[in-house]
């Protein structure tokens, strides 16, 4: 089952690198993955789930890799596995994410579904944060934080997208991370 699923998902970015998102059909990703269109759909319900999915499963994996984490995890510890989670799959799997990225930079239909998908990420992180604190934290300021973590997030891979070097994530969620712990990010003030 789970070959299955891989088997479509690469045979379709293969595909959608080769021919373009827009020209690729769910037909052609079947008969390549030698499996019938029907399959296709059961595991994967449009076009554009092919290539979300690796988001999807990305951020999946971070969270319940924060979920797994002892509760005794100081929150600050275990924010970063979470960026660190996300780092570690990507560099893993690197050239097929790569591709991914790319077509959803370009094709303006996927960035809608890749903000939904993170949206609903980004609340489960904020109501993991919440109970993780045991209340301590309000509910805006669990959603804060995991506001940051998804921005720090993005802005990481869009680093490594952008140099093709496995290394820049790395550094870019250090360079994050600091300029959120000193301060140095411009807050909004009130006009007095």
């Amino acid at each position: 089952m789970e070959r299955t699923r891989r088997l479509i998902a690469d045979t379709a970015i293969a595909l959608f690198s080769e021919q373009g998102f827009d020209a690729t059909t769910i037909d052609q990703i079947a008969a390549v993955a030698e499996v019938g269109p029907r399959t296709v759909y059961r595991y994967y319900p449009t076009k554009e789930a092919l290539v979300v999915h690796f988001a999807a499963d990305t951020l999946h994996t971070a969270l319940e890799e924060l979920r797994g984490l002892p509760e005794e995890t100081p929150l600050p510890q275990a924010l970063y596995q979470v960026l660190d989670s996300v780092r570690r799959t990507i560099e893993g799997d690197s050239e097929r994410r790569i591709v991914a990225f790319r077509i959803v930079y370009r094709t303006l239909s996927l960035h809608a579904e890749l903000r939904a998908v993170t949206w609903l990420w980004r609340e489960s992180l904020a109501a993991e944060i919440h109970r993780r604190t045991g209340g301590r934290t309000t509910e805006m300021a669990a959603a804060l934080a995991a506001a940051n973590i998804a921005a720090v997030m993005e802005l990481s891979i869009l680093e490594w997208a952008r140099s093709g070097e496995p290394a820049a994530m790395t550094l870019a969620v250090g360079r994050a991370v600091e300029l959120l712990r000193t301060g140095d990010v411009p807050m909004p003030t009130p006009p007095m």
